[in-house]
């Protein structure tokens, strides 16, 4: 037993091991490339390391000198913070009460169902109507309409993801938090939503990611620093006849930063929301 038990061990840490070296590898090369010198990056055999580490390009990316590269991707980066920030809170503010109406009336969850039945629809399906939308209201190229885009996408998966947060919570302590008096709403913000606020974290982590990776719409409305986010300023950088790679690759690694922070900083809240979701009662 003791054998099989130390057989264990040794293959689940082999599993995890290699599930990590999976993950992280294509990140590691990418902090390669962002400082290997060009010569580098088109040598034959490849370089799997620098011979000279080379940290020019975050100093141009990170420049703030006017009509500058650095400019362009701070300005982009600024973008995406903010669009990505509004829809995150819009959508979480929308989901919280929609989520509990549909947890505790299920006959009205075919409605849920009916709105998430859109994400079978392909992005490119609505892009049309709505460009024309915002063209007619003058709202192209702007960040909040944007964030307003991001959010038809958003609100519906944050929905979901709460209404199974709160089906986890035991409707009887709702019920004595009434019978106590408290009203509906009452009942919601000081009995109901402290137990969700795991799923909470969970629906707010999931929905930022989701906005700041977002591409397509942010290329179709999107058309210069006013608006434009990072997935589109760095695809610009790959735009050229001739491409820096390294350059992309320190873009690419600037933009992990935040989304990496955020989850570092929710990672209690992520794991403890994901455990709620998956048990019931």
């Amino acid at each position: 037993m003791e054998r099989q038990s130390l057989a264990r061990k040794i293959a689940l840490h082999a599993a995890a091991l290699l599930l990590a070296a999976v993950i992280l590898a294509p990140l590691v090369w990418l902090f390669v490339m962002s400082i290997s010198p060009p010569a580098d990056l088109a040598a034959k055999p490849l370089r799997w390391w620098p011979e000279a580490v080379d940290f020019s390009r975050y100093r141009l990316l990170l420049s703030t000198v006017e009509n500058s590269a650095g400019a362009a991707f701070l300005a982009a980066l600024r973008n995406s913070l903010l669009v990505a920030g509004t829809a995150t809170i819009a959508a979480v503010l929308l989901a919280i009460p929609a989520g509990w109406a549909v947890s505790r009336t299920p006959s009205i969850g075919w409605s849920l169902g009916l709105i998430i039945g859109t994400y079978m629809l392909p992005p490119v399906a609505l892009a049309v109507p709505l460009y024309m939308a915002l063209a007619h209201f003058g709202l192209l190229n702007n960040v909040f309409s944007l964030a307003l885009v991001y959010l038809t996408i958003l609100a519906p998966f944050t929905t979901w993801l709460m209404k199974s947060g709160f089906d986890t919570i035991p409707r009887d302590i709702e019920a004595a938090a009434m019978m106590d008096g408290a009203g509906l709403f009452a009942t919601l913000r000081i009995v109901t939503l402290p137990l969700a606020m795991p799923v909470v974290a969970t629906s707010a982590l999931f929905a930022f990611l989701l906005a700041w990776d977002e591409f397509f719409y942010a290329l179709l409305f999107t058309a210069d620093q006013r608006a434009k986010t990072l997935t589109v300023a760095i695809a610009d950088l790959a735009g050229g006849r001739v491409s820096d790679y390294g350059l992309i690759a320190t873009a690419g690694v600037l933009a992990a930063l935040p989304p990496v922070l955020v989850g570092l900083f929710m990672q209690r809240a992520l794991i403890s929301g994901l455990t709620n979701g998956g048990v019931k009662g």
